[in-house]
């Protein structure tokens, strides 16, 4: 046997090592990684930002009631983990609609006209955009310092994270899980299943009902900035279509097409041709040419069919729990989500209303099939 535990969570990114790092303070937790690595697929490619009102509600919701964790970190890290950036919506007359959609329920955003925009990031095409609006608390997330310091909480509560172990079978056996692994054999009364893009299968191991979570690229590459500006103080910028965004990255400008296309979970790479016509977007916004590519990369977003995470016990069975489905919010929700997660498991109190509960529910795609 390599382990026994209370709780045994599959999957080492963002989702799997915060709430395994809560549950620890007081039950035996086991997060198995099937990379050599913790975070090595989305989580570790990601460029994230705490943006309030990026996503759906119930993304709103977790990522509103993330924002004290991220400002007061002291139980996760010593380190700040945010740093200012602002977010910058602009659009041509034909995202007017897709602009007011995003301010639609909107907190702490304003509109803004053309010139103060661009006063923002001075590269604008003036002639591209007639319409923007600002979110001056959206704020750059340290994802290192995040996700270490949940790792580290992790160990020193006494929880264990190995390494290399893909999961090749799953067997509900006594009252408790039986999961077989590439380094030995887990037991466990409750199995997590954080595991991002793989979390279908993992639920298949189980002999359970998929949820039709899909995994989808997000590429993205790094420029050198436009000569003649200091760039270190430019906020993110996005197409009020959401099909290009920037933001500086060390130095360098990040332009990514916000691309998700349907993949196979997967080591992904950036698809070069869809690369290639984000960079054509960006510069049609802006005065810019992009002559050079320092980096580029790809990482996984992963969305349910209605885009909202899946969040609690399978109806089918008592003892398998999802955390999955996060999208492209799981690092900017996931100090809540986290908590959400463990108070469903404890047994204590849920924190979100009942529209959000409802909306994460596994539940929900079983009820979906009955109507």
């Amino acid at each position: 046997m390599l382990a026994e535990a209370d709780f045994c969570v599959i999957g080492g990114g963002i989702a799997g090592v915060s709430v395994a790092a809560l549950l620890s303070a007081e039950a035996n937790v086991v997060v198995l990684e099937a990379e050599d690595t913790i975070g090595y697929h989305s989580t570790g490619r990601s460029a994230a930002m705490y943006i309030a009102n990026y996503g759906p509600p119930a993304i709103r919701v977790m990522t509103r009631l993330s924002g004290p964790v991220f400002e007061h970190p002291a139980e996760i890290t010593e380190t700040p983990l945010l740093s200012p950036r602002g977010e910058l919506i602009v659009a041509r007359e034909d995202e007017i609609p897709a602009l007011e959609d995003y301010l639609d329920g909107s907190e702490g955003m304003e509109r803004i006209d053309v010139a103060t925009a661009i006063g923002l990031m001075p590269v604008l095409n003036p002639e591209h955009i007639v319409a923007a609006a600002y979110e001056s608390g959206a704020s750059d997330i340290d994802v290192a310092a995040l996700f270490q310091g949940y790792a580290a909480m992790l160990r020193r509560q006494g929880g264990k994270i190995i390494t290399r172990a893909g999961v090749s079978n799953l067997a509900w056996e006594k009252e408790r899980w039986r999961i077989d692994t590439h380094q030995g054999e887990v037991s466990a009364p409750v199995l997590i299943n954080a595991a991002g893009a793989w979390a279908d299968q993992v639920a298949s191991l189980a002999g359970l009902v998929s949820k039709g979570i899909q995994p989808m690229r997000r590429s993205a590459a790094l420029v050198p900035p436009p000569e003649g500006y200091d760039i270190s103080h430019w906020p993110l910028v996005a197409s009020a279509s959401e099909d290009w965004y920037s933001r500086p990255d060390a130095g360098k400008l990040m332009i990514s097409p916000a691309d998700e296309d349907p993949v196979e979970a997967q080591d992904i790479h950036p698809d070069e041709m869809v690369l290639a016509m984000g960079i054509d977007r960006f510069e049609k916004a802006t005065t810019c040419k992009v002559t050079r590519v320092s980096h580029r990369w790809a990482g996984l977003r992963s969305f349910a069919p209605d885009h909202n995470p899946v969040v609690g016990f399978d109806p089918d069975h008592h003892s398998f729990f999802w955390l999955a489905g996060q999208g492209g919010y799981g690092i900017q929700t996931s100090p809540a989500m986290a908590r959400y997660a463990c108070d469903l498991l404890t047994g204590n109190a849920p924190i979100p209303d009942i529209t959000t509960r409802d909306a994460m529910s596994p539940s929900r795609f079983k009820e979906k099939a009955r109507t």
